[in-house]
């Protein structure tokens, strides 16, 4: 494909600031603008990888007791432009009927929120694809939403393993690439960092993504 190298605005990242947080999309700003999503299990590196873009330390804020973040936490770029931070997904000891809740919010929020452009998922490149991540990967696929899957903590991995994790991932997924992109990231080693950007400056400045074909395994590796 011919990559598209330019848009009508560069983001800063590093001007991002917390809107507010919902417990429910109801309570949510307003459906205008536009949003990118962040989504991954518990210690999946989610805060890591929001503050590692954003070059903030502190912005988005990591539970002690993995699985109790109940809020959809948002963050302002400009008026109208928003980073999203999930709760995260597929904690064994949280109680089934919350659980549940948050399952029911997840799905409404991907195949009902009209601002929402794109959703960046996060898996430990240890432990790709698990049951909760084909859950929420299958959600978005449903409501037609762009997906930019994050193999996080690459560090973990020497470089052989770790390529050849990626090339399994998207091999697995393959048949959904027209949505689907997959890249290995590590936010210790900033690995990633500007493949990670130039997607959602993409998805947030630019009319034309949408219709944007995918990047062949080798611009996302």
């Amino acid at each position: 494909m011919t990559e598209q190298t330019t848009s009508p605005i560069k983001l800063n990242f590093r001007e991002a600031t917390f809107l507010q947080s919902a417990s429910a999309i109801e309570n949510a700003p307003a459906d205008s603008g536009w949003e990118v999503a962040f989504a991954g299990r518990s210690n999946s590196g989610k805060s890591s990888a929001i503050n590692t873009l954003t070059e903030q330390t502190k912005l988005a804020r990591t539970s002690r007791t993995p699985g109790r973040t109940q809020l959809i936490n948002f963050f302002s770029l400009t008026d109208h432009q928003r980073i999203v931070d999930l709760p995260g997904y597929g904690f064994a000891k949280v109680p089934l009927a919350v659980k549940k809740k948050w399952n029911q919010q997840l799905e409404r929020y991907l195949q009902h929120r009209q601002s929402l452009r794109g959703l960046v998922m996060l898996m430990d490149v240890r432990h790709p694809l698990t049951e909760p991540d084909q859950q929420m990967l299958g959600w978005a696929i449903s409501a037609t939403m762009p997906v930019h899957i994050l193999l996080t903590k690459a560090d973990k991995l020497k470089r052989g393993p770790a390529q050849n994790t990626l090339l399994s991932v998207q091999s697995r997924l393959r048949e959904h690439e027209e949505l689907v992109r997959v890249q290995l990231f590590s936010s210790l080693k900033r690995q990633g960092v500007d493949v990670l950007s130039k997607q959602i400056n993409r998805w947030l400045t630019d009319d034309s993504v949408l219709a944007d074909e995918p990047k062949s395994p080798s611009e996302t590796s």
